[in-house]
């Protein structure tokens, strides 16, 4: 299975998910994956020129920026988070952020990508997930941390992508209780979202065994959705993705993404060695 996929991961990927499949299979190194980072870098800290393959253009935006920070974590490189928080307290004062930022409005981007400056649970969970994965501290994340309690407290109805959003926040936050019961809270959710069929599986909102979200579903529903990741691998070695690719040079892109999270997650949850 990894054979197939590292086959299609040098055929299709770019420099970026090479690096990042070398690192997590073949023993390559973390700078490698760091470096193909810093190439998106903007000279204002943020991150841009498609580094989240559905946002395009060369200006900073919150997606590239969640990016970035997820691959930092992947290979364990905290410092390289103090330019995106420099970047979000200029950009994000108030710890709320927007999915994209109106300065990309002359360049390409997914429709379902909005550009509105509007601060919400959407971004602003994932990055601050993503930070405390990272274990920084910083007063732009305590301002983020209080801003998606908040949002989750009060949450009734959402839609999946955010839903995943914020269980990613709860599990990473420092505050365990809270994070258990706010999960318990909204378990009741994840089966209405889950049957919207949006592109999400049950790995999805439990990438990983030790995530809340996996009580969110039974030994037997959870086992037959690993089977279905584990026999998604296509002819060519990779995954698919479950959204439309907006334009067609994201269509590997994002199934090169694919297929390294679908490999991981197989990993963390014993289906590969």
């Amino acid at each position: 299975m990894i054979e197939r996929a590292r086959n299609f991961i040098w055929h299709n990927a770019r420099t970026l998910e090479q690096r990042w499949f070398e690192h997590a299979f073949d023993g390559g190194s973390a700078d490698g994956v760091v470096q193909a980072v810093l190439a998106f870098r903007n000279d204002d800290g943020g991150y841009g020129f498609a580094l989240e393959p559905d946002h395009r253009g060369p200006t900073s935006q919150p997606l590239h920026a969640l990016r970035a920070l997820q691959m930092f974590g992947e290979v364990n490189a905290p410092e390289h988070a103090e330019s995106i928080l420099k970047w979000l307290e200029v950009t994000c004062p108030d710890g709320s952020v927007p999915f994209g930022m109106s300065t990309s409005k002359d360049h390409p981007k997914a429709p379902w990508v909005q550009a509105d400056d509007q601060g919400g649970l959407l971004l602003t969970a994932q990055i601050a997930a993503a930070l405390q994965a990272l274990r920084v501290t910083h007063p732009w994340l305590d301002k983020a941390s209080d801003y998606c309690w908040q949002e989750i407290d009060k949450l009734e109805k959402t839609h999946p992508y955010e839903l995943r959003a914020a269980v990613m926040f709860l599990d990473e936050v420092a505050d365990r209780q809270r994070a258990e019961l706010a999960a318990e809270k909204l378990k009741h959710l994840s089966k209405d979202t889950y049957e919207e069929d949006e592109g999400l599986a049950m790995h999805d909102y439990a990438a990983k065994p030790a995530s809340l979200a996996r009580h969110w579903f039974t030994d037997e529903e959870f086992s037959e959705d690993l089977d279905e990741l584990q026999h998604g691998q296509q002819e060519d070695g990779g995954w698919n993705f479950g959204f439309p690719a907006f334009t067609p040079i994201t269509h590997f892109e994002w199934r090169s993404i694919a297929t390294i999270d679908a490999l991981l997650t197989l990993r963390r949850y014993g289906r590969i060695s």
